[in-house]
């Protein structure tokens, strides 16, 4: 059992580094690019997800790309500076700010994105190499099957195992489970259409009113 001293002293240095996290992954990059753009709000637009498979269907890479870098650095951005002040340990726990604020932003009344570019971003800052073979395997299923959500699924389910099992970090590989069930969670839909073959693909064009989304980042 923690020392209820210690623990006294460092919840609020917890607390912190979850709140700095959340704010970080609660900016929705999509939504902020589209409109700057002069698209509207992309909530109206495809799926409605905030997330770059969603903004890719409005036709502007550009958009895209920068809506993907966004999502992603932010959870980077988060455990890099958490890290560097705090260590590892509260590093872990701005990750999983990032990753909440990213999916449950309250500036958007608690309807984010699905995690996908945030998890990877999470990743690239907590180590690195994991995030290589994490991005490889989400290109790779991509590149093979089309399927977006295919791809984030696939990919976040090896990430904890792999940790655990290769890369011998096992509180990393803790947080991850944590992150690859909000995921899978989030994606439920988009498991449903899978399975009965009516998932949409990458590259699908925009409509007007929400349609399946093929799983936004």
């Amino acid at each position: 059992m923690p020392d209820p001293i210690s623990w006294a002293f460092a919840w609020p240095y917890y607390l912190a580094a979850l709140a700095f996290g959340y704010l970080l992954g609660s900016i929705p990059f999509g939504l902020l690019f589209t409109r700057m753009a002069g698209l509207g709000d992309i909530r109206n637009i495809g799926s409605g997800n905030i997330g770059t498979t969603n903004v890719l269907r409005t036709g502007r890479k550009s958009l895209a790309a920068a809506t993907l870098l966004g999502d992603g650095l932010k959870g980077t951005i988060a455990v890099l500076i958490v890290g560097y002040l705090y260590g590892q340990e509260m590093a872990l726990i701005a990750g999983l700010g990032a990753f909440l604020g990213h999916l449950f932003p309250v500036w958007l009344k608690f309807r984010g994105g699905k995690g996908v570019a945030t998890f990877l971003g999470i990743l690239l800052g907590l180590y690195w190499p994991m995030f290589i073979v994490a991005a490889g395997i989400w290109i790779g299923m991509a590149f093979v099957f089309r399927y977006s959500s295919l791809s984030a699924l696939t990919a976040s389910l090896a990430t904890p195992i792999l940790l655990y099992v290769l890369f011998h970090k096992y509180q990393m590989a803790e947080m991850f489970v944590l992150l690859a069930i909000l995921l899978w969670a989030k994606h439920h839909e988009n498991i449903a259409r899978l399975l009965s073959g009516k998932e949409s693909k990458i590259g699908s064009k925009a409509k007007a009113a929400p349609e399946p989304d093929g799983g936004g980042a």
